[in-house]
């Protein structure tokens, strides 16, 4: 029979082992960012689009910077940044996506039901740390959101253009940040 020492001390260096192995293995931070990157800058995204939201473009650009500098290590800086994102809001339309007639319609005019709002956004992205260039991207994201007919417009620009720019942040950011 085997010593009570010996036994529980062969355990505990297994468990040791095996969690130091885990951890060498896989990071739990979910970040595909080197521990070189340590800043970002992230220019303000003009609105080029043919319909104009005043705010469209102060309100994207700020809710970007804020999810990067809020859920990153990163530090904003103008000068150099290990990590360079830049783009332009190309599309935002509202068009009706659901037709209704009401019964006592005069002329039988149709009305929308439904509307649909859709935001598109050209995203140029650099990696500048050394042997990471190769994670440098152009692409395009777009998302929309369906809401009733019933909404005016500052309805639409507080909660639906929120919600499809929150969408379109966290695809820029999972592909920027986020090891999946």
């Amino acid at each position: 029979m085997k010593p009570f020492f010996t036994h529980n001390f062969a355990q505990i260096f297994f468990l040791l082992t095996f969690s130091f192995f885990l951890q060498n293995c896989y990071s739990f931070t979910g970040s595909s960012l080197s521990p070189e990157t340590k800043t970002v800058q992230i220019d303000e995204f003009p609105n080029n689009s043919a319909l104009q939201n005043p705010n469209l473009s102060q309100q994207f650009s700020t809710d970007i910077q804020n999810r990067f500098l809020q859920r990153t290590t990163l530090k904003g800086t103008k000068t150099n940044p290990d990590i360079l994102i830049q783009g332009q809001i190309t599309d935002y339309t509202i068009s009706p996506t659901t037709i209704s007639s009401p019964v006592e319609a005069t002329g039988g005019n149709l009305q929308a039901a439904q509307n649909k709002l859709t935001i598109t956004v050209q995203v140029h992205y650099e990696n500048h740390v050394k042997g990471e260039e190769s994670k440098s991207f152009d692409r395009t994201y777009s998302d929309e959101a369906v809401f009733s007919s019933d909404l005016d417009i500052n309805q639409i620009e507080t909660s639906q253009v929120k919600l499809v720019n929150e969408r379109i942040i966290n695809k820029i950011f999972n592909d920027i940040v986020a090891n999946w």
